[in-house]
């Protein structure tokens, strides 16, 4: 923090000396005039002043007259006044005010101030009477109490804490006409650029004793057409017998509040210990959709659903239990609701849970390792937050290993091992649907014991940035619901994205693959599934893909889940069980990141989209032919942060999906003209549709 302070000092006199002399007019000079005086005030001749300018470093010397006198002609900026050797300087700590509003005296661990930093030329002239010593010929008595020599220049900090920056008005106006005010000392706690004790700026009590409180508001709506049922009771007279209207609208309002107290300096050294604490809140949580049986599995409920929830996102106890060398590679433990991800992109396993954690580093933090345990929350199903009401007979066990600067500098390798252990179980969601077992096939209670191996990287390895992932699934299912039976797990998950900076685009290519299943009635399962992802890959958040989940009409079951990119035909991703007899999917991504302005970012991406096997939609659909295509996936996302912070954040997104023949196929009914009203055409041997899908999303973030 110390280190720092001088380069933003410097940084803000620029700007002053700058600002002053465009707006004055004055001339780009002045003149940095004073008298040179021994310790007993006498005159001193021949000593050689130094004014160094501190952005461009560049320095000029003059010598003191007979009587003392020293003239220097500068231009405007900023300076570093000194002495040449064999004389120091003697700046007295009482003058600050006569040296100027910024100037800055640089002292020993004797109280001896033989600098002076930040005395600003502004076209007139400035003067600055000094002493000097020649410590040659001079000793200086050390006084009881004062630190032993020490062969480096420090400066007395009373409270580093609460080292704050001089006020500063730009124009000298206080603001008026909108102008700028960078740094005022109003210490309002509602200001994100104020020190408080609230964000953990200062210590409560102390030194090392600090607390943080925040919370976050986030606002999404969203407008969404995607394949819907219509069940045994449709919202509609006229509707066909299993295709219902594809429209919905949802709007969701979460409010967290974070409480966090620690102990521990932080600027280097990891806590000593912590405790946090982070209520959630779901207020309200409504969907509007047009089909009965959507909304709750009571078709008498209508097709609208109103929902609010509490949760706890986060409560755990963290606790240092050793360092592992003086350079602060440590060993801590982390018990309770906490928040951990796999991997660099969510695509194993990201969640808020209960667990225990060991986690720390070593080699000079080069290497970072995490042994995790959790033992599985219910969800809610509206909200996707923490339950609170029971735990899920599910243990998760994850164990990674992360290395910085792997073969080049810049690139991180990463090493994953994690095993699932679901075990059998009867769940129904909120709304009353089945989830555990899936109903589909054989349903019944089973478990599943899915092991994972994976191998990740993040980084750049010169201008390129590249992310790579792979991860090999084993273990088995002892009656997987579409199979009938038991069956072996053998599955395999890989995808890589590359990208180069130019300017201000960021181009960008990845591929993602999940093997399928090729048999769905043998005991072979080699369609990949996760734990519990939430990928940001091939589009993210803006992706109609993975931002939708879209479910198999006239089942329980989903084609792909919410936030995933995976087509597994779970009942569910945060409340069903994972499933390895599903059709794995190859996505191909392009897209351009745009940073506009410093306010706006723009995203642009386009997947193409297939199926691995069709097999087993084939078998679950009693469907003759199910093609390969799923279709093209275009989206277009911006990023708004009015005040150039992520306090407020502002997302918009739009997204289409343009079926492929495979697609088609799944939601077409060959019995009927027309099978989903608005949605397609009639043709002469298969319906085409005549409308894609879409999504159109818009969220707000309030962050304090």
């Amino acid at each position: 923090m110390l280190s720092s302070l001088p380069k933003l000092t410097l940084w803000l006199v620029a700007v002053v000396a700058a600002m002053t002399a465009g707006v004055s007019g004055q001339s780009s000079g002045g003149r940095l005039t004073g008298k040179v005086v021994d310790k007993d005030g006498k005159p001193l001749a021949g000593v050689t002043v130094v004014a160094t300018n501190q952005i461009n470093s560049k320095s000029s010397v003059r010598q003191t007259k007979a009587d003392g006198s020293y003239i220097i002609r500068l231009t405007n900026g900023a300076y570093r006044i000194t002495v040449a050797k064999p004389f120091e300087a003697r700046f007295d700590r009482g003058k600050t005010e006569e040296y100027g509003a910024f100037a800055n005296l640089i002292c020993d661990a004797q109280k001896l101030c033989s600098a002076l930093e930040n005395v600003i030329i502004d076209g007139s002239e400035r003067k600055i009477d000094f002493a000097v010593a020649n410590p040659s010929t001079e000793t200086t008595a050390a006084k009881p109490g004062d630190m032993a020599k020490s062969p480096f220049k420090t400066r007395e900090v009373l409270d580093r804490w609460r080292i704050t920056f001089p006020e500063y008005d730009r124009y000298g106006d206080k603001g008026a006409r909108g102008r700028d005010v960078p740094f005022r000392k109003s210490n309002k706690w509602y200001n994100p650029y104020d020190l408080n004790v609230l964000k953990g700026d200062k210590p409560i009590f102390g030194n090392d004793y600090f607390m943080v409180l925040s919370a976050v508001s986030t606002t999404g709506v969203e407008l969404r057409r995607t394949p819907s049922g219509n069940n045994v009771s449709t919202a509609s007279p006229n509707s066909n017998n299993f295709f219902g209207r594809p429209e919905s609208f949802s709007l969701n309002q979460t409010m967290q509040v974070s409480f966090e107290f620690f102990k521990g300096q932080t600027v280097f050294r990891p806590r000593i210990w912590a405790l946090k604490i982070s209520p959630t809140f779901s207020l309200p949580n409504y969907l509007n959709a047009r089909e009965n049986g959507i909304v709750n599995v009571d078709v008498r409920r209508g097709t609208t659903r109103t929902d609010y929830h509490v949760s706890l996102e986060e409560a755990f106890a963290e606790v240092k239990l050793f360092d592992v060398n003086d350079n602060y590679d440590f060993v801590s433990v982390r018990a309770g609701i906490q928040p951990f991800n796999a991997d660099f992109r969510g695509f194993l396993f990201s969640d808020n849970n209960l667990g225990f954690r060991v986690f720390g580093g070593h080699s000079n933090n080069k290497s970072q390792f995490n042994f995790a345990y959790f033992r599985s929350i219910e969800k809610d199903t509206n909200s996707g937050l923490n339950s609170m009401k029971s735990l899920r007979p599910q243990n998760i066990y994850i164990a990674n290993y992360y290395r910085q600067d792997f073969l080049t500098k810049g690139y991180t390798i990463q090493a994953v091992v994690a095993y699932n252990d679901d075990r059998a179980d009867k769940h129904y969601d909120e709304n009353g649907f089945l989830v555990r077992p899936a109903l589909v096939g054989s349903a019944r209670p089973h478990n599943v014991k899915a092991g994972y191996l994976g191998f990740n990287g993040d980084g750049h390895i010169g201008v390129l940035n590249l992310t790579n992932s792979y991860y090999y699934a084993f273990g088995h299912d002892d009656f997987n619901p579409i199979a009938g039976k038991r069956t072996k797990i053998s599955a395999h998950m890989a995808a890589v994205e590359a990208s180069i900076d130019k300017n201000w685009l960021r181009f960008r290519g990845s591929v993602f693959f999940a093997s399928g299943d090729k048999n769905p009635t043998d005991d072979k399962a080699t369609g990949f599934d996760s734990i519990l992802d939430d990928p940001n890959f091939a589009g993210g958040q803006f992706s109609y893909w993975s931002r939708q989940g879209i479910r198999l009409v006239s089942t329980e079951i989903g084609l792909v889940q919410g936030n995933s990119l995976l087509p597994t035909l779970r009942s569910s991703k945060i409340e069903g069980q994972s499933n390895f007899v599903n059709p794995g999917i190859m996505i191909f991504n392009a897209g351009v990141d745009a940073e506009l302005t410093q306010t706006i970012k723009a995203v642009f991406n386009a997947n193409y989209l297939r199926f691995h096997r069709t097999d087993v939609l084939k078998y679950v659909l009693f469907e003759p032919v199910v093609r390969h295509e799923i279709g093209y996936d275009l989206s277009l996302g911006a990023v708004y942060r009015p005040f150039l912070i992520n306090n407020i954040t502002m997302t918009f997104g739009g997204s289409m999906f343009f079926a492929g023949k495979g697609f088609r196929d799944i939601y077409t009914d060959r019995t009927q003209n027309c099978p989903i009203p608005n949605f397609c055409t009639p043709g002469p041997q298969i319906v085409n549709p005549s409308k894609p899908q879409y999504s159109l999303f818009s969220q707000l973030k309030l962050v304090f």
